[in-house]
């Protein structure tokens, strides 16, 4: 079936489609897109688990072949002893891992088949299959009591280019209603329920037909299904964002006003109804119109009807009222955006990467920005930022770390209170690494902050790995 190359993809890594980020399902949907990741619960012991990708980690001597590495969920918080080390060489994963795959590039999670366990889904977009070179592979690998210990591969459509770029996953009620949105370079697809073990999707559907970005979903009209949103490549300074696009023929069907490169769902008003919060780090070619210098982010409120194509966003930037610092070129405020309640007040909470923000004179070193949601009015009132220079984070921010390159928040101690996870891709000569900002009574901590590099899971302590994941399109 498989078509082997010796080639390896760092030129397509730097920039590209990796998140970050705990697995599964909170109140509020947390994560950004490349396969939002929020926290959910593999092997049914009633702890949230982890998921961190290495997409560019070297498997048995294959360079760029990658791993998903997940963390158990504890009493305790996350630990690198309490993991597990999966590539396409481990038992019950489908496939072999190869030179340049890039297996764990996107995540995502839900209980798809609804046994009870969560459910991982893994783009691996440099596949090479019997019918074309980066045709790109997607697996499923079912949650169980004993974790995640076999699986199976949905099937790429032949038309399809590095499909598994980006990955969403939703699974809520009955299996009819899971869905597992897949981006390749050139289109996505949806895969629908019923799911089983047996035969993975019961249909699936073509959705965006443009130059791809990035996908997630979230129920925007509370009717008990996810709805999906696909955002494509650049069209100006970004691009064009689509809901539901299986369910129309229009090609032009997508919002009107405002553009984006990566997006999330939560409710940010407290309303019930699921928000679309998309990220959009580029630079205006007409500031205000296209976007903020430094970058922006932008708020669809969803409703009864969901959000219709006329839509007016709400815009916040670092120049918008009580949000810290300011904007500034090439900052890419917007570049990872994620929700949850992190201060249970009932509204989802933004939290916004900057990983081209200065520390001090420190060029790229990377910022997270987290505001607070508002039952009415724009967001923006107490933000707060985080760095590495945050009292209690580990490290120090060195040039191009890019803090902040991904984010995902979930509760993994079952405190009730949801931990917030933070990349930067550059740390340690790209190697990347992970922090864990423990949950805290109105916004995570500093203090009792983790920091997990490649080093704890065996790897080396230095060189392109890609902890954590790589940034969306740049």
């Amino acid at each position: 079936m498989r078509v082997k190359r010796g080639s390896s993809r760092r030129s397509w890594a730097i920039g590209a489609l990796v998140v970050a980020g705990l697995l599964g399902g909170l109140p509020a949907p947390a994560a950004h897109a490349a396969g939002e990741t929020v926290p959910m619960d593999f092997n049914g012991d009633g702890y949230r688990d982890a998921v961190l990708r290495v997409p560019a980690a070297k498997v048995a001597g294959r360079a760029d072949a990658g791993a998903v590495i997940v963390l158990y969920g504890s009493p305790s918080g996350l630990s690198a002893k309490r993991r597990a080390f999966l590539t396409q060489n481990s038992p019950g994963v489908p496939d072999t891992a190869e030179t340049g795959d890039y297996f764990g590039a996107s995540t995502a999670s839900a209980d798809l088949d609804r046994d009870g366990y969560a459910d991982l889904v893994i783009g691996a977009p440099y596949e090479n299959l019997s019918f074309g070179a980066d045709k790109g592979a997607v697996t499923i690998l079912w949650g169980s009591r004993s974790g995640l210990v076999s699986g199976r591969l949905l099937p790429t459509p032949r038309d399809f280019d590095m499909f598994g770029r980006d990955v969403t996953a939703a699974g809520k009620g009955t299996s009819s209603t899971s869905l597992v949105t897949v981006g390749g370079w050139n289109f996505t697809q949806t895969f629908n329920g019923p799911f089983t073990r047996a035969r993975g999707a019961t249909s699936s559907a073509r959705g965006m037909d443009m130059w791809f970005g990035s996908v997630t979903a979230g129920d925007l009209n509370r009717d008990g299904r996810a709805d999906t949103v696909a955002v494509s490549g650049r069209v100006s300074s970004g691009g064009h964002v689509f809901v539901n696009a299986e369910q129309t023929t229009e090609w032009g069907d997508y919002l009107k006003t405002g553009d984006a490169l990566v997006a999330t769902v939560g409710d940010v008003n407290g309303d019930g109804y699921g928000d679309i919060v998309a990220g959009d780090p580029d630079e205006p070619e007409r500031r205000g119109v296209d976007g903020e210098r430094g970058g922006r982010v932008l708020i669809w409120y969803g409703g009864p009807s969901g959000v219709p194509v006329d839509a007016v966003p709400v815009v916040i930037s670092q120049d918008s009222s009580g949000v810290p610092d300011t904007g500034e070129t090439y900052d890419r405020f917007g570049a990872s955006v994620a929700v949850a309640d992190f201060d249970r007040d009932g509204v989802g909470d933004i939290a916004v990467g900057a990983p081209g923000e200065k520390a001090g004179t420190v060029r790229r070193a990377g910022t997270v920005t987290l505001i607070p949601g508002r039952r009415t009015g724009v967001p923006g009132v107490g933000a707060y930022l985080y760095s590495q220079e945050t009292v209690g984070v580990p490290s120090a921010g060195e040039a191009d770390d890019q803090f902040g390159t991904n984010i995902s928040a979930g509760d993994v101690n079952r405190d009730g209170r949801p931990e917030m996870l933070v990349s930067a891709v550059g740390e340690n000569g790209y190697a990347g690494a992970v922090w864990v900002l423990p949950g805290g009574a109105v916004r995570p901590a500093g203090s009792g902050s983790q920091v997990f590099t490649t080093s704890l899971f065996g790897l080396p302590a230095q060189g392109y790995q890609l902890l954590g994941g790589d940034s969306l399109p740049q």
